[in-house]
């Protein structure tokens, strides 16, 4: 077994990620303070064309020299949009077809492993802040919750890392 080298890798030029068909997922980041967890979202983004991110709220918005240090250049490829609030991107994707589910803890959530996608349907996500997640109003707006089930002593992923897990497996999902 050899390591391969990253002219082996094939990747897409950005030209090609843009022309390239999105994987018909959305993030929608809420109140996201750490600028390294921005960039690692968009990073993850990148990695499974994703669709679209929404950055709202308090989260900040490229060109930053924070997020440019873990997103790598992700933030020229993904297609991003700044909204204030994040219940007007809510309600705007439902009006739009968009199945919309929060990242979050609460009564009724269904387990990431037995969440089911729907082919030919289009998903967002929302993830909220370190400390206090998805705010209750966004959770009312959501058509549901998507829980990662977590069995050890703490009740919290960082974001990026729960970004990064919830997003593989709706991918994986969709495309196989």
């Amino acid at each position: 077994m050899r390591k391969l080298e990253n002219k082996e890798l094939e990747r897409k030029s950005v030209a090609d990620f843009k022309e390239a068909e999105k994987t018909p997922l959305i993030i929608m980041l809420d109140d996201i303070r750490s600028l390294h967890n921005i960039g690692s979202v968009f990073r993850t983004a990148d990695a499974f064309l994703i669709e679209k991110i929404y950055l709202c709220g308090i989260t900040a918005i490229p060109p930053n020299k924070e997020i440019h240090k873990t997103a790598l250049g992700a933030t020229e490829t993904v297609t991003w949009e700044y909204q204030k609030d994040v219940l007007s991107v809510i309600e705007k994707l439902k009006q739009e077809q968009t199945a919309v589910y929060a990242v979050e803890q609460v009564e009724k959530a269904v387990f990431l492993q037995d969440f089911k996608v729907e082919s030919n349907r289009k998903y967002a996500l929302v993830f909220g802040n370190e400390v206090y997640g998805v705010s209750q109003k966004a959770i009312e707006l959501c058509d549901g919750a998507i829980e990662i089930q977590q069995l050890g002593t703490k009740h919290s992923l960082n974001i990026s890392v729960s970004a990064g897990i919830v997003v593989w497996d709706l991918f994986q999902k969709m495309k196989y």
